[in-house]
């Protein structure tokens, strides 16, 4: 049982009281409580041997560390270069008192006479001479110690760092299963080097516990314990009675009040537990005896206390028992009530072996504790998160088999309930098959993503909801708005469109962020925000670094992007245009040109998150080069004219266009070609360099009208003048024709024939003017025979074969007879 507390609970004083919740250090050090000691005495010690002896150790050490692969090698290098370090600082310190004594003697001495004053002997100027060049070389020699003793730090702050990212990167590793007697042997076969090192912290921790209890210390510990407790015991309950009464008595009704009160429920549980933390912090370490790796232990579990209040607070938030009615998510009541005692049963575990984890980390304990360590973390809440699950089907069940009607799953819910389950299982198979590692890495990513995705939830329907009344009519504030700026319904509308996209934008950008660059436990909103200023600002493209982690991120953020990108078209398409006054085809040029653009800026973002430096992709733009001269010329013409279209707009989405005899009206224009759509619905694809190399007839450009000329043959023998005004009157008297431009009859031409009128009338648009003809024709023709009128007809020449006559035959002459 002592080895089993001494592994799994690395400060038991401390999480007694949940002292995992730390902050930063307020000092409170008497001054009266000082110590004070006589400096001692000088050392005559030979430092330029020491100064040499201890160079070649560093750089032996630095040679080990290079060479290095196994994690035994790797902390007994850790304890040997702080030991070097502490010899470097130590031989610093024993030289300092000769160098105050030289410093003294020269001080005797004096400065060196000015010119003009009276000669010093030359037994005090070779003195002086002598100690100045003896100064010189203790300074050099104090300087290189502490040279020695920085540079051994910082090998042993890589050697960490080393240790670190190998126990992380080294998923491949099988250690054995959690089934297997080496993953317990911890338990019951401490290492000695182990122990020791454990010893030391947990006296560490001790000595801060009893010091904190010292008369002098005593009230006040006793005053922050007890506040302690009373806050992590009832100051959440104590807040949301005010939260609600402030979300029902100032906020406007409205969907603001659910989203408000749910996002300060989730923030009143982080405040009350860092609050108590706080006060705990204050029990701890404002004693100024405290050692330094008890410091640093409080600040690494204050961070981990606070994102397991975060966890706790995130399941008060969703679930909401004490207000059902204003949950806001989707869940029914048995549902909500069967899970109260998840979040925190998860907090409380990643609390717990968080703090053995990151107390495994500060110690520097051997491969096999920290492995057990991370093994146990991963087992519970993989059985947390797959009880969760199983709890839920189960209650569903119990109340459709009673008659009941669950909530209504949406296709998003479905899918985090399946990946929660996947996860779980793959967490335990990695388990019992020994990938230990694996396990840990799938565990801190489930709880990691779990977090981000509630906490962007949340925010995305505060930010939402608070546009809308901002910027609501009906509400006070957006009454002020309206009156203040001189704006009506419709540009109040538009106006929380906007906002509200930008903020969703901003906090999915920042979502991104946390997934790809953030770490459980130790990844704060201000790290996040300086991480997505350093990738706005360029970094990232240094190198080609295409690495697993670099490709899992990189389709994480091709995803989001995709869908952020395809979310905002959809709001650019149907919510913030419409309430403009740009015509449609405006309209549907900017929603091609924004996908356009956006898809290319993902595939650079893409690509820069894969770590890919651009003038490494000097043999792509070559392949690409020889591809477009021989087969890839049409495909780029044609996608350089798509976008001359639609940055020119001789074109656009909705006219009616004649090309290669091809008439009909545009529908779409994609990168590489335009689909246009014929009378009979069906579609026509014409590449997009063809409207650029060819001429075009725009019927519909600069909201053109359409003309209705109808060409009629008369007699030669008619009244002109009547039948003009009868034109001219059934062009008038159809609805469609304009009253200006006027209608006019032309006589066009004088035949043989006939007369030849030309009857000519405006439209609105040229796709009524089929139909206007049509409808004019029969009216015209109609009048006509009413009038008694009849169109010219057609002469016709007939021409006939008759047979040719015969010759006359002579009669013989009857005189020679």
């Amino acid at each position: 049982m002592y080895k089993l507390l001494r592994i799994l609970f690395p400060a038991w004083l401390l999480l007694a009281f949940l002292a995992a919740a730390l902050s930063p250090v307020i000092p409170a050090v008497a001054a009266d409580q000082t110590s004070t000691g006589a400096p001692p005495a000088p050392v005559k010690i030979n430092a330029a041997a020491e100064l040499v002896k201890l160079q070649k150790q560093l750089d032996g050490m630095k040679q080990k560390v290079s060479a290095a692969t196994m994690d035994n090698q790797l902390r007994e290098l850790n304890d040997d270069t702080l030991k070097l370090a502490a010899d470097a600082d130590a031989l610093a310190t024993a030289l300092q008192p000769e160098q105050a004594q030289i410093q003294a003697q020269l001080a005797i001495l004096g400065p060196p006479p000015a010119a003009g004053a009276m000669p010093e002997t030359a037994v005090v100027a070779q003195q002086r001479t002598a100690l100045n060049a003896h100064k010189t070389l203790v300074d050099a020699q104090v300087e290189h110690a502490k040279a020695i003793s920085k540079s051994a730090a910082t090998l042993a702050a890589q050697i960490v760092d080393i240790r670190r990212n190998a126990l992380r990167t080294q998923m491949a590793l099988n250690s054995g299963s959690i089934l297997s007697p080496g993953f317990w042997s911890p338990l019951f076969q401490t290492q000695s080097e182990d122990k020791q090192r454990l010893d030391d912290f947990f006296q560490d921790v001790q000595d801060a516990w009893l010091a904190a209890w010292e008369p002098g210390w005593r009230v006040g510990s006793g005053i922050f314990l007890a506040l302690a407790l009373l806050i992590w015991a009832f100051g959440s309950r104590l807040l949301d009675k005010p939260l609600g009464w402030f979300s029902i008595n100032v906020l406007p009704e409205g969907r603001l009040r659910r989203s408000f009160l749910a996002c300060a429920t989730a923030l009143a549980t982080v405040l009350s537990v860092g609050v108590g933390a706080q006060l705990i912090y204050m029990l701890f370490i404002r004693h100024p005896d405290v050692s330094q790796q008890v410091q640093d232990y409080a600040d690494e579990l204050f961070r981990l206390a606070l994102f397991s209040g975060l966890i706790a607070g995130l399941g008060r938030a969703f679930l909401s028992n004490q207000r059902p009615t204003w949950r806001l998510p989707t869940i029914a009541d048995p549902v909500a009530l069967a899970m109260r005692s998840l979040p925190p049963t998860l907090a409380a575990f990643i609390l717990i072996f968080g703090a053995v984890e990151q107390m495994n980390r500060m110690v520097g304990t051997s491969l096999a504790t920290t492995i057990f360590g991370n093994g146990i973390l991963s087992l519970l809440v993989a059985l947390t998160a797959a009880m969760a699950a199983l709890r839920t089907n189960r209650v569903r069940r119990k109340m459709m088999a009673e008659g009941g009607q669950p909530e209504a799953r949406s296709t998003v819910a479905g899918l985090i309930h399946l990946s929660t389950t996947v996860v779980s299982i793959a967490i335990l198979l990695s388990l019992l098959i020994g990938y230990i590692a694996l396990a840990r890495f799938l565990t801190y990513e489930l709880v990691w993503v779990g977090m981000i995705f509630s906490c962007l939830y949340l925010l995305i329907h505060l930010v939402v909801d608070l546009c809308d009344s901002l910027f609501s009519p009906h509400t006070v504030v957006g009454q002020r708005i309206k009156h203040s700026l001189g704006l009506d319904d419709r540009h109040l509308e538009q106006a929380a469109t906007l906002l509200s996209a930008i903020g969703k934008t901003v906090l999915i950008l920042l979502a991104a962020v946390a997934l790809l660059n953030g770490t459980f436990g130790s990844t704060t909103p201000m790290a996040l925000f300086d991480k997505a200023v350093d990738m706005w600002g360029g970094k990232g493209l240094e190198k080609l670094n295409i690495v697993p982690a670099h490709v899992m991120n990189a389709l994480i953020f091709l995803a989001i992007g995709i869908y952020v990108l395809r979310s905002a078209r959809r709001w650019l398409d149907k919510d913030f245009l419409p309430k403009t006054k740009m015509e449609t085809g405006m309209r549907a040029s900017l929603v091609i040109l924004f996908s356009n653009i956006g898809y290319i800026l993902i595939t650079l973002l893409t690509l820069s998150t894969l770590g890919i430096q651009w003038n490494n992709l000097a043999w792509i733009v070559s392949a690409l080069s020889v591809g477009i001269g021989f087969g890839l010329q049409e495909i780029v013409k044609n996608f350089i004219s798509g976008l001359i279209l639609l940055i020119e707009r001789p074109v656009k989405v909705g006219d009616l266009i004649t090309i290669s005899g091809i008439e009909g009206d545009i529908r779409r224009i994609n990168v590489r070609a335009t689909e246009i759509q014929l009378g009979d619905r069906s579609t026509v694809i014409v590449p997009n360099s063809q409207f650029i190399s060819q001429n075009v007839r725009n019927a519909t450009m600069g909201n053109a009208q359409g003309v209705a000329t109808i060409l009629l043959t008369f007699p030669l023998d008619i009244d002109p003048e009547q039948v003009r005004n009868l034109l001219l009157e059934t062009y008038r008297d159809h609805e469609s024709i304009l009253a200006a431009p006027a209608p006019s009859v032309t006589f066009s031409q004088l035949s043989s024939n006939g007369i030849v009128l030309s009857v000519t009338g405006f439209v609105n648009s040229p796709r009524i003017v089929a139909n206007v003809k049509s409808d004019l024709l029969f009216e015209i023709l109609k009048r006509l025979r009413e009038a008694g009128i009849a169109l010219s007809m057609p002469q016709k020449m007939i021409f006939e074969n008759s047979p040719m006559p015969s010759p006359p035959v002579e009669a013989p002459d009857q005189t020679e007879r």
